[in-house]
């Protein structure tokens, strides 16, 4: 190493090298393009931190690790996306993800946020355009993701509602637990969200509207299609401030077709919400 090369070295401080590296590795034209526009590598080019020899240039070496970044991104999406990359086959997939990390590169850095806008991308993308739901498929294992990785919260059960007094049922206000959501779908999701993309290829699924409701009990995330009225009452009790119990009764009964019934029907759902631990208390 020459005088001029340490030199060279020495003008950039370890921060802004690892930065500038990051910038080269992580560029989504790839590394020559990235090469191009960086100011910080004049006069001296890649050369002054990154030593080539007669089997590899400096550029080429880095290139190793750029592809390595984005097989990473790729492999991780798979994972996250089994049913979308079952839909689209291997070949497919791998351009979509290559055309969706130019558009969405990575800015957390936790690489499960890698993927949080591929549903958003495939309304765009000529991928998403020949399969309508697919952004809505993408969209499913994207919300069961999340509730995998939602906060623990302390569930209201049987138990806690018959330690309330009834009087005061009706103010006792509740919202839907972090890991649950109500999903509203134009395309029967629920006909692939079960299939095993190991297995059964996605097929086009009826195009339906469908809400559908998504929960974590016990580790594992579980769903089910919603009726209207249970989908109503989810997302009045889905609000940030959720829902006091008697404002999530008055939205079962005023839909309901016959208003004699309509107390067992909510005897029923809340007996199966608090079974599922759908909700917490908004009130605490």
């Amino acid at each position: 190493m020459t005088r001029e090369d340490s030199t060279s070295r020495a003008e950039l401080e370890l921060g802004d090298l690892q930065r500038l590296l990051l910038r080269l590795i992580a560029a989504p034209a790839g590394v020559a393009d990235a090469l191009a526009r960086e100011p910080a590598l004049a006069p001296h080019g890649l050369d002054a931190i990154i030593r080539g020899d007669e089997r590899m240039t400096a550029a080429e070496r880095l290139e190793i690790y750029a592809n390595a970044y984005f097989y990473r991104l790729l492999d991780v999406l798979k994972e996250d996306y089994p049913l979308t990359l079952a839909a689209l086959g291997d070949d497919n997939f791998h351009n979509l993800i290559t055309d969706y990390l130019l558009e969405f590169p990575p800015t957390e850095p936790s690489i499960h946020f890698a993927g949080r806008s591929l549903a958003q991308f495939l309304l765009v993308h000529p991928l998403g355009a020949a399969r309508p739901w697919l952004a809505e498929l993408a969209t499913f294992e994207r919300a069961t993701l999340e509730a995998l990785h939602a906060a623990d919260a302390a569930a209201l059960d049987a138990a806690a509602m018959r330690a309330i007094p009834v009087g005061a049922w009706p103010s006792v206000a509740m919202r839907l637990a972090p890991a649950a959501r109500v999903l509203e779908f134009a395309w029967r999701i629920d006909e692939l969200a079960g299939a095993n993309p190991q297995v059964t290829l996605p097929h086009p699924p009826r195009r339906s509207p469908l809400a559908m409701l998504l929960w974590r009990r016990a580790g594992e995330v579980l769903f089910r299609p919603l009726e209207l009225l249970e989908s109503a009452a989810l997302v009045l009790a889905g609000r940030p401030q959720g829902a006091r119990f008697e404002e999530i009764c008055e939205r079962i009964a005023d839909h309901w077709t016959d208003p004699a019934a309509a107390p067992a029907a909510i005897d029923r759902m809340l007996a199966r919400w608090l079974n599922d631990g759908l909700m917490v208390r908004a009130d605490r």
